[in-house]
């Protein structure tokens, strides 16, 4: 599971944590699997979201016997269910939705305006790039088809993901309240417009990754960061390259990026999913000295802090967005799905603090060649 994470981020803290156990033998989910890091599509994220209704009747006993009782519960809005938990018990519910304020505001535009009534996946403009939509609320905003569509993944998680969010909407909703992870200087126009036009009223309280409490430094400081301060010593700078843990990204295309590292002969540490991918025949001995491939767990924030990383090809998840922010790394986005292409528009487009990674077609689907 994952309590003991959970346990070691809250060390310190006036916390207490309580282990329920996830069902077994759920249809649709690998053997094994207790958190979405574990699941390989946004279809199975579907089914696992359903699954943790099960954990319904631990949860409220759970909150039944604790002392002080509880006098609020804060639950994600993929917990849709605890609505009904926090009403057996007679406490208010908000919910903590870890997207951002771009992303959720676009989001209200989707189910307001239903954009992909009008737009198509192949419509495009007189120049060949992907027709876009015209936010009304916010005119300088163009979206495109797979912009709004991508939060459901591929066509065969739509159906499942389209429910899901209708459920998650509907969570919001009926909410209390929203905390969100984000501050309210980065994104002022989105969470001021949420609060005066849609609501629940939203509070922002991050970036969290700065609220993390300070860890006791291990006697043997990891390779990885060892490797990094070489890098810094020898007055390289070095790109940091992370792709995501919910993507399955193509063994094919991920050779492409390795490809396109080796020719651009720039020093690069990229932590690799999976961790048992191939990268091509004899390209980490190639690359060996200006590259490392982490094949283990990182502390992205402590990579990304340290004064040799100058840049940073994510898939633009909004924790790595704000993690890039708080130590001052510009991206380069490659989105892939959920809430990613609204993150890229937003951090491309409004903060100026990336650049936008161009598929072979121009589409959020297409390959990126090694060139």
């Amino acid at each position: 599971g994952n309590a003991s994470f959970v346990r070691e981020g809250l060390s310190g803290a006036d916390a207490a944590v309580v282990e329920l156990t996830f069902p077994a033998d759920v249809p649709g989910i690998p053997p094994g699997v207790e958190s979405a890091e574990g699941l390989t599509s946004l279809a199975s994220f579907a089914v696992f979201a359903d699954a943790t209704s099960l954990l319904r009747p631990q949860l409220e006993a759970s909150l039944a016997d604790m002392q002080p009782p509880p006098s609020l519960l804060v639950t994600d809005p993929f917990l849709y269910w605890t609505k009904a938990s926090a009403e057996r018990l007679g406490v208010p519910k908000v919910s903590f939705f870890g997207i951002s304020a771009f992303a959720q505001v676009m989001r209200e535009v989707r189910v307001r305006h239903d954009p992909c009534a009008t737009l198509k996946h192949d419509d495009v403009d007189a120049d060949g790039n992907p027709a876009t939509f015209t936010v009304p609320e916010f005119p300088h905003i163009k979206l495109t088809f797979e912009d709004f569509m991508a939060p459901f993944g591929d066509p065969a998680s739509i159906a499942p993901m389209r429910e899901l969010d209708g459920k998650l909407g509907k969570a919001i909703e009926e909410s209390q309240g929203l905390v969100i992870n984000t501050f309210h200087v980065l994104e002022s126009p989105y969470v001021d417009f949420w609060n005066q036009h849609v609501g629940p009223r939203a509070w922002p309280v991050g970036p969290l990754c700065l609220a993390q409490p300070a860890t006791a430094r291990a006697e043997a400081r990891p390779s990885w960061m060892e490797w990094l301060d070489n890098k810094a010593a020898d007055g390289r700078v070095v790109l940091y390259v992370a792709l995501g843990t919910l993507a399955a990204i193509p063994e094919s295309q991920l050779k492409a990026v390795a490809d396109g590292l080796e020719r651009a002969e720039v020093d690069f540490i990229w932590a690799v999913r999976p961790m048992n991918i191939d990268l091509g025949v004899g390209f980490e001995e190639r690359t060996k000295g200006r590259g490392l491939v982490v094949r283990e767990w990182v502390d992205q924030l402590e990579i990304l802090k340290h004064q040799s990383v100058r840049g940073f090809l994510s898939h633009c998840g909004w924790n790595s967005v704000l993690e890039s922010v708080a130590a001052g790394v510009p991206l380069a986005v490659w989105p892939m799905h959920a809430d990613q292409p609204f993150n890229a528009k937003f951090v491309v487009d409004e903060l100026k603090v990336a650049v936008r990674v161009q598929t072979s077609d121009r589409t959020i689907r297409g390959f990126v060649t090694s060139e």
